[in-house]
């Protein structure tokens, strides 16, 4: 049984939960651990088997007891007893983006909806909008949200960069460990860093190719392979993604990586203006029309010049003018995460983090920064554990006092305050002007109308006590599409007032996309790149944010906290 079978049996049971009404802390507890499984490299199965799955984090004797049941008998106990007083239907609507369990528990017991073709019948009958709450825009979005349904009935194809890179390294790592292979590196959209990618690219070059490819099948990451040739060998890991893994002589490895590396458009216009200089590019290497003969090249450096242009970085390629950039020798000299020296959204035990406020500012100091803002959630942010104004009083002292101690990193005091409906923040203006940092996000009430969600924004970035605007559209990727909203408004808006915008670096977020960050950098705003770290490992996540920020084509400058703190 694959890594990601006993994950989605996990985020199964989790729905369940929440429709039969339990806490949210055990809803969580089956939650993290579903996400745990999915992203580790080894066979769970075995681990399960084995008497060593407790070894990873969050997972106790109580769910090791569910999870060995699954491995052996292909259902955990309780999911099934669930099953017998919830209608399965409704395990499918939960999936509906922005429709959560207590909406479709509501559903099934005020309109006695019990699957898809029950909840499309209540909405093309409007009786959806008839539900205190609800209304006409909700009902057009569930319909919607049933179409998607019906294309994907298995759910999105694609995974989160966050939820294949790791693997793809470790893989990649492991060509390189092995004598026979001379170079090898990731390609396709994983190595361009994609927010979503469908599968692994590996690109290899061997003097003894069958010989590493048969090598590579017995990793301890695969769970079932093809056989292995002198072209290459494709891969199924534990957790159920597709690897393909193709292997060259070294003389033409540079062909196949810049290929293999795409994106489609990019190669396309590469290919197009290539023939315009009489030349045809492909995997195989360049082939002059004149002559019929074909150069190979080790690097895709050595491709782009024979070809006339800059090196154009991975995270580039997407046919958004790279290549009228790079023919003229002005690609941007891009971000990177080394130049980060402080991160301005975090989140302690004040609120829903769950670490100490020493625990992450330890954290923060491990990497090297120069300072950590503590923005724990405002009084309304919709999510408990919100914090009082008497209490955030206290916590400016309580990091006054930290600061005073021998230590390389400034805490600054913060807040992330919610903005409400009508464009106003948390707080008196005398808490807000005391604070360090304050960083306003939406966090409840979406609203369905642009401009009611832009003219909301606008608000709070012409509140002069704001910093800085925190996940600005809302997404969660593969989970909850954005809230519509007039950008170049926003933008506009941003630049006038001189407020910043994050790219959160949350890989469920990366929240400005790059086409809205690079809006916003080429207008003037100011970007800072956050992790918004509930936990103190989720600062690593600063490379997705580096990610999103490089595919925007960001430079150091444009990015806020490149510097020293500024306020």
């Amino acid at each position: 049984m694959t890594n990601a079978r006993i994950a989605e049996a996990l985020e199964e049971l989790a729905v369940l939960y929440q429709l039969d009404g339990a806490d949210q802390y055990r809803v969580l507890a089956y939650t993290n651990s579903a996400r745990t499984i999915k992203n580790e490299g080894r066979s769970v199965e075995e681990m399960a088997r084995n008497g060593t799955i407790t070894e990873l984090p969050g997972i106790g004797k109580t769910l090791e007891e569910k999870i060995v049941a699954l491995v052996e008998t292909g259902e955990i106990p309780a999911a099934a007893k669930l099953k017998e007083r919830i209608p399965v239907g409704l395990l499918e609507i939960s999936r509906i983006p922005g429709l959560g369990p207590k909406t479709v528990r509501r559903l099934h017991d005020e309109l006695d909806v019990n699957g898809p073709e029950d909840l499309r019948a209540a909405a093309e009958a409007q009786k959806v909008r008839e539900l205190k709450g609800l209304g006409p825009k909700v009902e057009e979005k569930i319909l919607a949200g049933l179409d998607r349904l019906d294309a994907e009935p298995e759910g999105p194809t694609r995974l989160r960069l966050d939820e294949i890179l790791p693997t793809a390294e470790e893989l990649a790592a492991a060509l390189r460990a092995e004598s026979s292979c001379d170079r090898a590196e990731i390609a396709g959209s994983v190595r361009r860093l994609a927010e979503t990618c469908h599968d692994i690219d590996l690109i290899a070059a061997s003097g003894s190719r069958k010989e590493l490819a048969a090598a590579i099948a017995e990793h301890e990451l695969v769970a079932g392979h093809g056989n292995p040739n002198e072209t290459g060998i494709r891969l199924t890991t534990n957790s159920g993604i597709g690897v393909d893994v193709r292997i060259v002589e070294p003389g033409a490895f540079g062909h196949l990586l810049q290929h293999f590396t795409g994106s489609g458009p990019h190669n396309a216009e590469l290919r197009e203006r290539a023939v315009a200089q009489g030349l045809h590019v492909s995997e195989n290497g360049i082939k002059d029309d004149e002559t019929g003969e074909t150069e190979f090249f080790a690097t895709e450096e050595e491709i782009y010049e024979r070809l006339g242009y800059q090196y154009i970085p991975p995270e580039l390629r997407e046919d958004r003018g790279e290549l009228d950039a790079a023919a003229r020798g002005e690609l941007p000299e891009l971000i990177e995460r080394s130049q980060i020296k402080g991160d301005l959204h975090s989140h302690t035990t004040l609120s829903d983090g769950v670490a100490s406020l020493e625990e992450m500012a330890a954290a923060a100091e491990a990497l090297g920064y120069e300072y950590l803002a503590i923005t724990d959630h405002s009084e309304s942010h919709g999510f408990g554990n919100h914090v009082e104004a008497d209490r955030l009083w206290q916590r400016i002292e309580e990091i006054a006092e930290l600061n005073n101690e021998d230590r390389k990193i400034r805490l600054l005091s913060g807040s992330e305050v919610n903005i409400h409906p009508n464009g106003s923040v948390d707080y008196e203006d005398d808490l807000l002007e005391t604070l360090d940092w304050v960083i306003a996000s939406i966090h409840t009430a979406f609203s369905d109308d642009a401009k009611k969600n832009t003219d909301r924004m606008i608000t709070a970035i012409e509140n002069p006590l704001v910093d800085c605007i925190g996940h600005p559209t809302g997404r969660l990727i593969n989970q909850r599409d954005p809230y519509p909203l007039d950008m170049e408004r926003v933008i506009a808006a941003a630049v006038e007032n001189d407020t910043l915008i994050e790219i959160n670096s949350n890989p469920r977020r990366r929240d400005l996309n790059e086409i809205h960050a690079r809006m916003a950098a080429e207008a003037g705003v100011g970007i800072v790149i956050n992790t918004d770290a509930h936990r103190p490992e989720s600062l690593e996540f600063i490379e997705y944010g580096i990610a999103t920020a490089r595919r925007a084509w960001l430079t150091a400058d444009q990015v806020r906290n490149t510097g020293p703190w500024w306020k």
